[in-house]
């Protein structure tokens, strides 16, 4: 395999299955626990009307809707998932991927938490890092879990790979 090749095959397998586990984690959260999670009808709707030239909203709850924002929205947090992995394999490299270990994989889903925290909810309405948010605390919380989630997930990808590939 060509070494773009070579990288990019496993940062899509890292960031769909990390971003699988954390929706997998935010439906446990909605389902069981009665915790709000982002609507990515409403990523959808935010990113539609960026297309448009808007970038900020005071609610993007109620800003009109765009077609297909719904499939707009989750694409997007994929394709968001794929590329934050793709930094990571960039980073790290193939000696990470042939033995994966869990920090630098939590790091990157640590870090991610800038994207919401300083653009997604800032634009949308919900303040930095949602301090426009009822329950400012709670949703800073909650975030932070769920982007935890994300990075184990993207270490679970990785360990799963570096064995099948043994």
């Amino acid at each position: 395999m060509p070494e773009p090749l070579d990288l990019l095959v496993p940062a899509i397998a890292m960031g769909v299955a990390g971003s699988a586990l954390m929706d997998l984690w935010s439906a446990v959260l909605r389902r069981r626990f009665g915790i709000p999670t982002l609507d990515y009808r409403l990523l959808g709707r935010w990113i539609g009307h960026l297309a448009k030239g808007r970038f900020a909203h005071h609610r993007i709850a109620v800003a009109a809707p765009v077609p297909g924002e719904l499939a707009l929205g989750w694409t997007a947090h994929y394709a968001i998932g794929v590329t934050f992995a793709l930094g990571l394999v960039v980073l790290v490299g193939r000696p990470w991927l042939d033995a994966p270990t869990i920090w630098p994989a939590l790091a990157v889903g640590v870090g991610t938490i800038a994207a919401p925290w300083l653009v997604m909810q800032p634009a949308m309405g919900a303040g930095i890092a949602g301090s426009r948010t009822p329950n400012p605390t709670a949703t800073r919380l909650r975030n932070l879990g769920t982007h935890v989630v994300y990075g184990l997930g993207l270490y679970a990808a990785a360990a799963v790979m570096a064995v099948a590939i043994r």
